[in-house]
């Protein structure tokens, strides 16, 4: 298996000589945080997670994320939990970044490694222990998911990222590419967890402006991010929130390719029920 470069370690504090300026922003229409920000301070623990620290990138909230959360956990050799998931509507995927883990779901058993993908529909019983000698790092992205009668819910999966072809966007000769881990036109998935790669020099070429709410974590390399009216300039390690009709765009820096982890909701109708007048 061919080894691909993650996003690397945050956490520790900058020392008290550093500049506080950064490139933390936070608007009506997104929001960038930084690596530097990822510091030991903003993590959190969960319950029945042992050995177990979150940095929680995105949460359902007023102004910010409304469809999904996004937690990137860092576990300790011989942390995890047999109990990870409380809320028996929500469906997750795992994308392993660092070091190994030792995932069950169901009966079935796998070794995750940075580049393991696993797909959790809502009531699945799954557990996760760090297999290794060194922290485990992965993402861990959790949505509500929206059933609908007569369409059933999607399996769990567990692959890898190498095992997934790429697909190049029409017209770019695969500079800009996606791993789709789930098949666009399969309406039982309501959310993609996908990989953008872009090779250095390759752009978004137009501002995207859609329903699809967003988040970014980059994963490798450095761009100059279009966000609504204005240019950021992002690097592995940074995570975007983007909400729904936030216009973007983006030019892919160099020296080596651009890579990102993107979620968006997708597949279902507009909810209605939160403007209907009563009768």
């Amino acid at each position: 298996m061919t080894a691909s470069p993650y996003n690397p370690p945050c956490g520790g504090l900058p020392p008290q000589t550093a500049l506080m300026t950064g490139r933390a922003v936070f608007t009506e229409a997104y929001a960038v945080i930084p690596r530097g920000v990822m510091s030991d301070i903003v993590t959190s623990v969960l319950p029945f997670w042992e050995g177990t620290r979150a940095w929680m990138l995105s949460r359902p909230l007023s102004g910010f994320s409304e469809t999904f959360a996004q937690y990137l956990m860092a576990v300790a050799p011989g942390g995890g939990s047999s109990q990870p998931e409380p809320d028996p509507d929500a469906e997750g995927v795992l994308f392993v970044v660092e070091g190994q883990a030792h995932l069950i779901v169901g009966a079935q058993a796998h070794d995750l490694v940075p580049g393991s993908y696993a797909y959790l529909p809502p009531g699945t019983s799954w557990s996760l222990r760090n297999a290794g000698a060194a922290t485990t790092r992965f993402h861990w992205i959790r949505k509500a998911y929206v059933r609908v009668p007569g369409i059933e819910v999607p399996p769990a999966f567990v692959t890898h990222e190498s095992a997934v072809p790429t697909a190049p966007m029409p017209g770019t000769d695969g500079a800009w590419a996606t791993t789709r881990f789930v098949a666009s036109d399969d309406v039982r998935h309501d959310m993609h967890v996908n990989i953008v790669a872009m090779r250095p020099g390759a752009s978004i070429p137009f501002e995207e402006t859609h329903v699809m709410e967003h988040g970014l974590f980059v994963l490798e390399g450095k761009a100059v991010y279009r966000l609504n009216r204005d240019w950021i300039e992002v690097e592995a390690g940074d995570f975007m929130w983007l909400r729904a009709y936030c216009p973007q765009a983006c030019y892919a820096g160099g020296p080596g390719p651009f890579r990102y982890l993107l979620y968006k909701d997708v597949n279902r109708h507009a909810a209605l029920a939160p403007f209907r007048t009563a009768r």
